[in-house]
């Protein structure tokens, strides 16, 4: 005669916190089928991450108390013009574009990734380092109502590079612009909407968001981790519900902006700080390929998906900047220290096609060129 369950005997060894490894197996099934339905109810709430450009910046802290910002940067067209780019300090600058550009002279010298006719990513001799992103909702305003003189979008990342050493003292200018930001439409038909971040040698950071033709700031050295659409205020609404889930247990895995963002927090903060230097480059490389979108990936039903294309890191501690094309099977990498700054010197540059052949240390091979004329509008 069968015994009832609640007369047969565990035996030995078979017992755990959730119980015998049936009613375990069952608990953990329950567990991951709820994260997953919180996970899909979230993404139905936050529609607007569907239609985001795939781009991630990370700043990681290495063991020795410096920084490193990595970023991806992902677009739908492998062949976008791309080169590296020295400017250096005393050089003449205006916003280039509209009747009344801002003009400046810049106090620093820097080395950028250029993208189009625009600075994507770059680092100043200071250690600043300036990146901009796409952000669907970006929405700059009409410059003719301000009455203020005008930045392209194109030099956007520039003008800070030029003009300042660290994100406090960036942040301080901004309270009030001296510019209006003008975001003409890309040579390949597409807005040039984004947001920029900025990032010091101290580990301080800030996210630059035009809403509603309002600036919004979001300064602080725990904003390590920013992607794309939505703005980054509905960014960080996530952060509190995903950190106590636990990325050991359960992490989103699509190309989502969303997704990307809660996984790239989660590496960032479980990732060891490395004291030696090549480890710690290896290691913000690292994080930032695990936000990488496969070269070739794309979605009909979601064209602002698209695949990473390169990866720039630049180490504010030894001031090296580092570029990774996901078509080329080496790194290439410039020493700030080794470079010429000085003025009169003028712009120099090295294109990153294809055909592009260059690894290792490259700053003997830059050559002089003329400037970037900054996107205009047509």
């Amino acid at each position: 005669m069968r015994k009832s369950p609640s007369k047969l005997k565990k035996k030995s060894g078979t017992g755990t916190l959730f119980g015998t490894g049936n009613e375990k197996m069952n608990r953990l099934l329950r567990f991951s089928f709820a994260c997953s339905l919180a996970a899909v109810l979230l993404a139905m709430a936050l529609g607007p991450w569907q239609r985001a450009q795939a781009c991630t910046r990370l700043v990681y802290e290495t063991g020795t108390g410096t920084y490193i910002t990595a970023r991806t940067m992902d677009w739908n067209s492998p062949d976008a013009p791309t080169a590296l780019w020295v400017y250096p300090r005393g050089m003449e600058q205006d916003g280039g574009i509209g009747k009344n550009p801002i003009k400046w002279t810049s106090k620093y010298g820097s080395v950028f990734a250029s993208f189009y006719p625009a600075n994507a990513d770059g680092m100043n001799e200071k250690g600043l380092v300036a990146n901009v992103l796409y952000l669907a909702e970006a929405d700059f305003g009409d410059a003719a109502k301000t009455g203020k003189p005008t930045l392209s979008i194109g030099a956007w990342n520039q003008y800070f590079l030029d003009n300042y050493a660290t994100v406090a003292e960036a942040v301080t200018v901004m309270q009030d612009p001296p510019f209006t930001v003008v975001a003409p439409t890309l040579p390949n038909g597409r807005a040039a909407a984004v947001h920029l971040s900025l990032s010091d040698a101290s580990g301080d950071s800030a996210i630059l968001e035009y809403i509603d033709g309002k600036l919004h700031i979001h300064h602080s050295r725990d904003y390590a981790v920013m992607t794309n659409s939505p703005p980054f205020d509905e960014q960080l609404a996530l952060i509190n519900y995903w950190r106590h889930i636990g990325g050991d247990r359960f992490l989103p895995g699509t190309i989502e902006a969303g997704d990307r963002f809660v996984r790239t927090d989660y590496m960032l903060r479980s990732t060891p700080k490395y004291k030696d230097s090549d480890m710690a480059v290896a290691a913000a490389f690292s994080v930032s390929r695990t936000a990488t979108v496969p070269i070739g990936m794309v979605d009909p039903d979601r064209p602002n998906i698209a695949m990473t294309l390169w990866r720039t890191v630049a180490d504010h501690g030894n001031m090296t900047f580092y570029f990774e094309s996901v078509v080329s099977p080496s790194v290439l990498w410039v020493d700030l220290k080794k470079i010429d700054f000085a003025e009169r010197t003028g712009a120099r540059t090295i294109p990153l096609g294809r055909e592009t052949r260059l690894a290792g240390e490259v700053s003997a091979e830059f050559k002089p060129a003329e400037p970037i004329e900054w996107l205009k509008a047509e």
